[in-house]
């Protein structure tokens, strides 16, 4: 293999772990929103199982995506999980109902292995979704011709994994450190919920720009307007809701002072 083309591999990898990372932040929020409500102990062993299915589902997908390519069907549905999810926060809340975790004789919450199977049917959601992003980017580079798997040449197919391992590690700190951050500031939950919402409609516009859907143009999700908007909305309700947390926790603190 030329070096012109080490430097371009080198170059889509690096591009692919950028974009890697931002899926895989947009994965955390959604592990870390839905095992906030569990003990502590139970959260990182949920954060695990999370973690854990997220790999096998990318390691799966990176096999499969010449199949899953066409199954625009798949992200629909996740894109509808993940905005029901926000949807049904934001009522529940509205009406304000504490929610009380019943416990087992063993110490662990009811709760417990729903939450898992949530948080692995959001990791199917966003493994296909990394896995499209990562073949649209490596199918651009020339094929080396080394060996094939499933269709796909096998420097391209190297690029995929290592974009696609690197993103979960990326998730692993990502994931513990909002975990963290929605312990110190609980109001921030609602927000963190909106985001999720947010990202639900990116998986849709993703969906309706599918060459199977054509609803959209298939270029418009990697637009310059949809990523400014996109980013521009994500930021507004993490900030927002950062400073309405921290308003409240003022208010709070004067109040027991």
């Amino acid at each position: 293999m030329e070096m012109s083309m080490y430097l371009e591999y080198a170059w889509v990898l690096l591009v692919l772990i950028g974009l890697e990372g931002i899926l895989a932040a947009d994965n955390a929020v959604v592990m870390a929103v839905m095992v906030k409500h569990l003990p502590e102990k139970l959260q990182k062993k949920a954060l695990f199982y999370g973690l854990l299915g997220a790999f096998i589902f990318r390691f799966a997908a990176l096999f499969l995506i010449t199949f899953l390519v066409n199954v625009w069907q798949i992200q629909a549905i996740g894109a509808a999980y993940l905005i029901f999810l926000a949807a049904h926060h934001l009522v529940k809340n509205r009406k304000a109902n504490p929610v009380k975790v019943k416990k087992v004789k063993n110490g662990k919450s009811n709760s417990f292995w729903m939450t898992v199977l949530k948080v692995e049917i959001a990791d199917i959601a966003f493994a296909i979704d990394s896995m499209l992003a990562a073949v649209a980017l490596a199918v651009t580079l020339k094929p080396t011709g080394w060996f094939h798997v499933g269709g796909i040449d096998g420097g391209q197919f190297i690029v995929m994994l290592l974009g696609g391992l690197i993103g979960v590690v990326i998730m692993r700190f990502a994931a513990t450190s909002f975990v963290k951050l929605l312990s110190k500031y609980p109001t921030l939950e609602t927000a963190a919920f909106l985001i999720v919402g947010w990202v639900g409609v990116k998986l849709t516009i993703f969906t309706l720009a599918h060459p199977n859907v054509q609803v959209l143009n298939e270029h418009f999700p990697e637009s310059a307007g949809w990523k400014m908007t996109f980013w521009i909305v994500l930021i507004g309700i993490a900030v927002g809701g950062y400073l309405i947390s921290k308003k409240k926790e003022k208010a709070v603190f004067q109040e027991s002072n």
